[in-house]
Parts: C-alpha cells; structure tokens; sequence
C-alpha cells in the first residue's frame, strides 16, 4: 500500500477499535449468566477491538520505521501488548458467567475475575500510553499530521498513561485523565481516513541518477 492508503486503513482501525471496545464492554458489560448471549456478542466485539489495535501497531511499523526504528519498533510492541492484555481481560470477564451461574455463590472468585478485567485493561492502557508517546513524536517531527494535532497527542497520552497509572495504584481518577487521549484518537481517525498520510516525495531510479551523472 501506499503511504496516504495506509494512512486510511490506520485511521479506519482507530475509529473501529473505538466503536467495537465502548459496544463490547457496553454489552458484556453485566456478565450474568442469563445473559450469556449479550455478554458473548460483547466479548467477540472487544476481541475483534485486539485485533484492530493490534493491526494499528503492524500498519504504523514500515511508515515509523522510515523515520526513526526505535519508535517504530516501541510502538508495535506497545501495541502488541496492549492487544494481548485487553484479550486477557476479556477471558476474565467470559468466566462470571460459570461464576454467575455457580448454585453455591463464589463471589469472592466473582470479585477476582472483575478485577482482573480492571487490571488487564489498565496495563493494556499503561502500554499504549507510553508506546504512543513515541507515536507522536515521530507525527511531529516528519509532519505526518499538523504539529498541533501530535502535540495534542502527546499531551493526552501522557495524561493517558498518568490515570491509568493512578488506576492501578487506588486513584480512581483514570476514566477523566483518558479523555483527551481517546478525543485524540477519534479525531486522528477521523483525519486519517479523510486525507490519510502525506505522499513521500518520489525518488529517481538508481540507474537515472547515474544516467544524469555521466551527461553533466
């Protein structure tokens, strides 16, 4: 692919990640047993949302890498990782339906799984807040967007990774500090799809360069 047509399937994954984890969690988010079909359509969906991130990190790699290898390769680690860590949360909440449906009652192993679910997903988060701080970085200094939009990125997914830091520590404050990070991402989506990456300026073959060597 192109990098402007590569540019538009990332930003079509981001708007998809988006719409598929805030569904799936929406809809599995009870994790009753008679409600096993809602909580199973929800878990695929967030599964299909691991997949996407996931996507995300392998499109980005080739167009990081022309710039600066290390962010690319931090970035599709931090990718990979969170993908990994949202599946593992999923698995979490996919057992409250045994547990539900246990005649004896195990809320204690119940209370286990929930926060298991929590913690994977915070890690998941803590991952893709800092691996998208290099992320941006690279945005800014090649121009791949507008200057303010990685700042805007930068800022936010620092904010991210700070509340989901905090999350994990006991400070419930990481659902208000994601908000300018997932504003990000929705609004990089959306320019992506719509413009998607600058063109590179095309190169002269090898064989032309040397053509043009030899007449002057």
């Amino acid at each position: 692919m192109s990098v402007r047509t590569t540019g538009r399937a990332v930003g079509a994954l981001f708007l998809l990640a988006f719409v598929v984890y805030m569904t799936g969690n929406a809809l599995a988010g009870s994790g009753e047993a008679a409600d096993q079909a809602r909580t199973g359509a929800g878990a695929l969906l967030m599964l299909a949302n691991s997949a996407a991130v996931a996507g995300i990190g392998v499109l980005m790699f080739p167009v990081l890498r022309r710039h600066h290898e290390l962010s690319a390769h931090a970035y599709l680690v931090s990718r990979v990782v969170e993908a990994v860590m949202l599946a593992v949360g999923v698995v979490f909440l996919l057992l409250l339906i045994p547990l539900a449906r246990d005649a004896s009652g195990l809320p204690s192993l119940a209370s286990v799984a929930r926060q298991g679910n929590l913690y994977a997903y915070q890690i998941a988060m803590i991952s893709l807040g800092l691996g998208s701080l290099m992320f941006c970085r690279v945005l800014f200094q090649a121009r791949l967007v507008p200057r303010f939009m990685a700042i805007w990125g930068m800022v936010g997914y620092a904010v991210f990774a700070t509340g989901a830091i905090l999350e994990v520590l006991g400070y419930g404050v990481g659902v208000t500090l994601s908000i300018p990070g997932g504003l990000f991402e929705v609004a990089l989506g959306v320019l992506l799809v719509a413009k998607g990456f600058p063109a590179e300026p095309e190169r002269a073959p090898v064989a032309d360069v040397g053509l043009v060597s030899e007449l002057s």
